[in-house]
């Protein structure tokens, strides 16, 4: 039903972006002040590519959340610390395939295993040549239950029951998610994701409500996720540390994933304080919002090393388009 539900959805967007990517190369050197663009190519060591994940969504979408299955997008521009880019190719769902990791902390409140059919069935929905990879993270290290694979009945499989014990617990799934982050590296450039359930609590970084959303490891992996172009999407569920925590440690694991999420362009679902009844709902949205991402290459004319804010935005004042807000070079 899902890949039927966004058949057209997918023939729309290719057919756009003929469109987005033939304005976005006519860009003259006035678009871009002091910094001549236009006969720059991608072997002009004065700029390099960038590979970002970017999703489309209208602003009555996410006011009224009821996603529709076309969005006019309008035509699409990217800055780089304030300054006009040279958009290359805005690839989408019917010409990149998704690459996405699913990564389950095991320490989570064992309601979660009842979540485990929906997972499956999220995974086994996704369009014909996504590549998914299925991880668990744990103390004493990452468990890879299955290595990226197209076989998504076999991805779905791989599965398991959480531990849920504190024999298990992480200190820090911040790590554990940049653990996964390297093994994106064997991939080809494109569309990239990580579906992250956890609590997201760093109890390395302290008991405080703040702890959590200013720990380095999760900065570290925020940085990370905007390198390899990896968009991520997280859903809270309570762990052993958080299930007995006050309203303000919670609340700020939930701020921690909601961090992650918004820096690097993907999503946070929450309900409540507590471990949602149910995920489905989440997999509903999350595949509408799968199916509204495209992988945008770009030329950057900034080559110093360091973090560089990038801005992407629409000719269509209804639109609104999530995307990292940043990635650091080199």
């Amino acid at each position: 039903m899902l890949r039927q539900k966004f058949f057209f959805f997918s023939i729309y967007c290719s057919l756009l972006l003929v469109f987005f990517s033939t304005a976005a190369l006519a860009q003259t050197p006035d678009a871009t002040p002091g910094i001549s663009t236009a006969n720059k190519t991608p072997q002009d060591k004065s700029v390099h590519t960038v590979t970002i994940p970017i999703s489309i969504f209208t602003k009555t979408e996410l006011k009224e959340n009821q996603l529709t299955e076309i969005v006019e997008a309008g035509n699409i521009f990217v800055k780089e610390d304030n300054d006009p880019q040279v958009i290359l190719s805005i690839r989408s769902v019917s010409n990149t395939p998704l690459s996405l990791a699913v990564v389950i902390q095991d320490d989570l409140e064992t309601d979660v295993n009842l979540q485990l059919k929906a997972i499956g069935e999220f995974i086994k929905s996704l369009p014909t040549g996504s590549r998914v990879m299925v991880s668990y993270i744990r103390a004493g290290g990452l468990q890879i239950r299955q290595r990226f694979t197209e076989d998504l009945d076999k991805a779905a499989g791989s599965l398991r029951v959480i531990s849920g014990g504190a024999a298990v617990a992480t200190n820090d799934p911040y790590d554990g998610l940049s653990e996964v982050l390297a093994r994106f590296d064997a991939l080809p450039a494109g569309r990239r994701a990580i579906l992250f359930i956890s609590d997201g609590f760093d109890a390395a970084s302290g008991l405080s409500a703040l702890g959590s959303i200013d720990s380095i490891s999760l900065q570290q992996a925020i940085f990370k996720a905007q390198r390899k172009s990896v968009a991520v999407y997280s859903i809270y569920a309570a762990g052993n540390f958080t299930k007995n925590a006050g309203g303000s440690v919670v609340s700020g694991a939930q701020g921690a994933l909601g961090k992650l999420a918004t820096e690097t362009g993907g999503r946070a679902f929450f309900q409540g304080n507590y471990t949602p009844i149910s995920f489905s709902p989440f997999f509903e949205e999350l595949g509408v919002i799968l199916n509204r991402q495209f992988a945008l290459t770009f030329l950057s004319t900034h080559m110093h090393k360091g973090y560089h804010r990038v801005e992407v935005y629409s000719t269509n004042p209804e639109v609104r388009i999530e995307h990292p807000k940043g990635y650091r070079y080199k």
